[in-house]
C-alpha cells in the first residue's frame, strides 16, 4: 500500500466552477482486521437509526405470533418478513393514551408515536429521531434525511412546531442534495434543486481522475467493494435520467389553461408509483449512510391516499367503505394494501442489507422503527398496536423476540431506543403516555 488514506478522504471533480464532490463507503482499508471498527481510531462504526411511519396499521388476529419471546413464527400478515426474522422484534399490546383528548383521526397515533404526547396550541417536542439525531449526527452532514413515498413533503419528523423536518418526495432531488456540489438546509422551507445538472454529466464522471488513483491504491477487496459502489451509483442515475428527460411528444396532449384558483391538493400516488419511489429513496438512503453524509432518516410511508393503478377509491377510503369478505373474513382490497406495504418494506430492508460493509451492511448498523396511528384502522382503535424494531444498531439491541406488552404505553419502546443510543433520557412522554420503563427483554 503505497498511500495512507484518511475516512474523511473525497473524491473530488469541478462543474461549472464548483466542487463536486463523492464521500467514500467505509472501505476496508479504514477498518480493522474485523471489519467492525476504525483502524485508525479503534472506534466502532457509528450506530444509524431510522423510521418508518406507516398510517392504518394491519388487520387483527393476523399479525400478533402466537409465541411470546424468541423462536417466534409470524403470523400470516407478517410471514413476508422471515428472511429477516431474527432481526426483528414486535412489540404487541401497547396503546395510545387518549386522557380525555378528542381524537384526531390519523394524526394523534402519529404525534404519540414520534413525540410521546399529544400537541396542545404551540407546545410540541421533538419528536424522538430529533432527539437521537442530536447525539449520534450532531456532526454529519445532514442531521437527518426525510423522505415520502406519496408525492407530499408530510413529515413525522420535528424538533419543535416551528421547525419540522420536511420529507423529500424526489428521489432525484434527494440524488442532488446527497451527490450534487454544497449543502442544503433539510429544514429550509424552499427547495429548488437543479437535477438535470446531474442528468447532463455523472458525478462519477467528474471525479474520474481521483477515483483511478483511488482504485490503484486499495488492496482487492476494497477495489470489489468500490466497482459495487460506483456501479450502484451509476445505475441510480441511470435510472433517474429516464425522469429528467423530456418525454416524447403525444398529439392528443393539449396545455391545460392556467387555474382561477389555488388548485386542490394533489392526489395519491399509486402503489406502482411509490413503490418505485420507495427502491431508489431506499439505495440513496443507504449510501448516504454508508458515505457518513447522515446517521439518522426517517420514511414517510404516506400510505393513507395511495391507489391501485386505475383505481378509483384509495387506502383509507377503503379500511372504511369496504364491506368485509365472506370468505376471507378480512377486507379484500384493504388486506392488499397491507401486504403490498410489508413487501416494499421488506425491499425497502433487503437494499439496504445489499450495501457491504466490512463483513457486514449497512443494516447490521441500523436500527428502524416501524410504527403506525391506529390499531385497526376501520374503527380507529388506539389499542393493541402492532410496532416493530429492525436491526441492533451494532450490538445495542436484542433481536428476534416478540414482546407481549398489554395495556402499557408505545412510548416504552421510544424510550428504549433513545437509550439504546445514549440519549440521555430517564422518562418520556407526557400525562398517561409518559414512562420511565424500558423494554428490558431487548435492550443490551
Amino acid at each position: 500500500m503505497t498511500r495512507k488514506l484518511n475516512r474523511r478522504d473525497l473524491l473530488r471533480g469541478s462543474l461549472n466552477g464548483s466542487i463536486v464532490a463523492v464521500a467514500l463507503p467505509f472501505l476496508d482499508i479504514f477498518l480493522n482486521d474485523n471489519g467492525t471498527a476504525l483502524a485508525d481510531t479503534g472506534r466502532a462504526l457509528p450506530p444509524c437509526f431510522g423510521t418508518w411511519f406507516q398510517h392504518l396499521g394491519f388487520n387483527p388476529g393476523r399479525w400478533i405470533p402466537d409465541q411470546v419471546g424468541s423462536g417466534y413464527e409470524n403470523n400470516v400478515e407478517l410471514k413476508v418478513f422471515d428472511p429477516f426474522r431474527n432481526r426483528i422484534n414486535i412489540i404487541s399490546g401497547t396503546k395510545y393514551f387518549m386522557d380525555g383528548r378528542p381524537l384526531e383521526t390519523h394524526k394523534t397515533g402519529v404525534q404519540i408515536a414520534t413525540t410521546g404526547a399529544i400537541f396542545e396550541g404551540a407546545d410540541v417536542p421533538p419528536s424522538l429521531d430529533s432527539t437521537i439525531a442530536d447525539t449520534i449526527g450532531a456532526r454529519t452532514r445532514f442531521r437527518s434525511l426525510e423522505v415520502a413515498l406519496n408525492g407530499r413533503t408530510q413529515s413525522a419528523s420535528q424538533r419543535s412546531s416551528s421547525a419540522v423536518n420536511p420529507s423529500e418526495t424526489s428521489p432525484a432531488a434527494l440524488y442532488q442534495r446527497i451527490f450534487g456540489p454544497g449543502f442544503v438546509d433539510p429544514n429550509a422551507a424552499e427547495f429548488t434543486p437543479d437535477p438535470t445538472v446531474m442528468a447532463r454529466r455523472s458525478v462519477l464522471s467528474l471525479v474520474a481522475d481521483d477515483r483511478i488513483k483511488l482504485m490503484r491504491d486499495v488492496g482487492a477487496a476494497d477495489r470489489a467493494r468500490l466497482d459495487e459502489y460506483f456501479t450502484s451509483i451509476r445505475q441510480i442515475e441511470q435510472q433517474l435520467e429516464i425522469e429528467l428527460h423530456r418525454p416524447a411528444p403525444l398529439e392528443t396532449c393539449v396545455i391545460a389553461p392556467e387555474p382561477a384558483e389555488e388548485l386542490p391538493e394533489l392526489p395519491g400516488l399509486t402503489a406502482e408509483a411509490a413503490e418505485n419511489n420507495c427502491s431508489l429513496f431506499a439505495s440513496l438512503l443507504g449510501h448516504a449512510l454508508a458515505c457518513d453524509q447522515t446517521r439518522v432518516f426517517n420514511v414517510f410511508a404516506g400510505t393513507l391516499m395511495m391507489r391501485l393503478p386505475g383505481g378509483v377509491r384509495d387506502w383509507h377510503s377503503l379500511t372504511h367503505e369496504e364491506p368485509i369478505d365472506d370468505m376471507l373474513g378480512v377486507q379484500k382490497d384493504v388486506t392488499w394494501f397491507i401486504d403490498w406495504a410489508n413487501r416494499i418494506f421488506v425491499e425497502f430492508l433487503s437494499i439496504l442489507e445489499g450495501i457491504s460493509e466490512g463483513e457486514g451492511s449497512v443494516l447490521d448498523r441500523l436500527v428502524i422503527l416501524w410504527q403506525t396511528d391506529h390499531g385497526y384502522a376501520r374503527t380507529h382503535t388506539m389499542e393493541n398496536l402492532p410496532i416493530m424494531t429492525v436491526g441492533n444498531a451494532g450490538g445495542r439491541l436484542r433481536t428476534g423476540i416478540h414482546i407481549a406488552a398489554p395495556g402499557d404505553p408505545t412510548t416504552r419502546v421510544g424510550l428504549t431506543i433513545q437509550q439504546a443510543f445514549g440519549v440521555p433520557v430517564s422518562k418520556w412522554g407526557t400525562l398517561s403516555n409518559e414512562t420511565d420503563r424500558t423494554i428490558n427483554e431487548i435492550i443490551i
